[in-house]
């Protein structure tokens, strides 16, 4: 099996000799055509020579594929370093929670049963009066629902304290959240976060990006989908 470096050095290598095989290419074909206009120039007929119209023209569109290799080149150099300078970015978040979209908070109790649980966050476009939110039990069981008050756009993080509705202590394992926002009678877009701690980092491919490596259970995630580093 080719471990993730190994493969990135390959694909690396086979895109710097696909790039040089284009260049080359190119460069053949820029030849070919100044070979093919000189021998134009040599054999015209003296009484119809080529119009001085046609021949800047032709030289034109040397110029112009020309121009979009360096510019080709120049983008892709560009590219190269954003995406260096993400992954150096993102390298800076290993062992760190981060909350991205989802709704899954984690419950654990210590030796004496004191409840211990993963914050949850919520990402709203406009400010809310009222957030509501509600605990689900792995079958949809409502086990607590409370409500959390006024909530300023943006994202606001919060923890549960492990509760159900009767005061007790919940089992530990996974739960899920879901929240309703309002504004007077009016209801709101909330989006639920749910916490994750960088584990690792793979670089850009052909594929995408920067991700984010969060485990078996969240899998991988953009840069652009950390909505909070806690």
């Amino acid at each position: 099996m080719t471990s993730p470096i190994g493969s990135n050095v390959l694909n690396t290598v086979n895109a710097g000799s696909a790039a040089e095989a284009n260049a080359r290419q190119s460069a053949d074909l820029r030849d070919n055509f100044m070979t093919l206009l000189i021998t134009q120039l040599e054999n015209q007929d003296p009484l119809n020579p080529m119009e001085n119209s046609e021949m800047t023209s032709q030289l034109a569109q040397i110029n112009t594929v020309s121009g979009i290799e360096k510019l080709n080149e120049t983008l892709s150099g560009i590219t190269s370093q954003i995406d260096a300078g993400q992954t150096l970015q993102a390298t800076g978040l290993i062992g760190q929670g981060v909350l991205v979209p989802g709704d899954r908070v984690l419950l654990e109790t210590d030796d004496e049963g004191e409840a211990h649980t993963t914050p949850f966050g919520i990402e709203l476009e406009e400010s809310a009066d009222n957030v509501r939110v509600t605990v689900h039990g792995s079958d949809g069981q409502v086990i607590n629902r409370y409500d959390i008050g006024a909530v300023s756009a943006g994202v606001e993080s919060f923890d549960w304290d492990g509760k159900t509705r009767e005061g007790d202590t919940a089992v530990p394992g996974a739960y899920r959240v879901s929240v309703e926002a309002t504004r007077g009678d009016d209801s709101l877009k909330a989006e639920t976060l749910n916490y994750a701690v960088v584990g690792g980092v793979t670089p850009p491919d052909d594929d995408g990006g920067v991700r984010l490596d969060l485990g078996a259970v969240y899998g991988q995630v953009t840069l652009d989908q950390v909505r909070q580093i806690l």
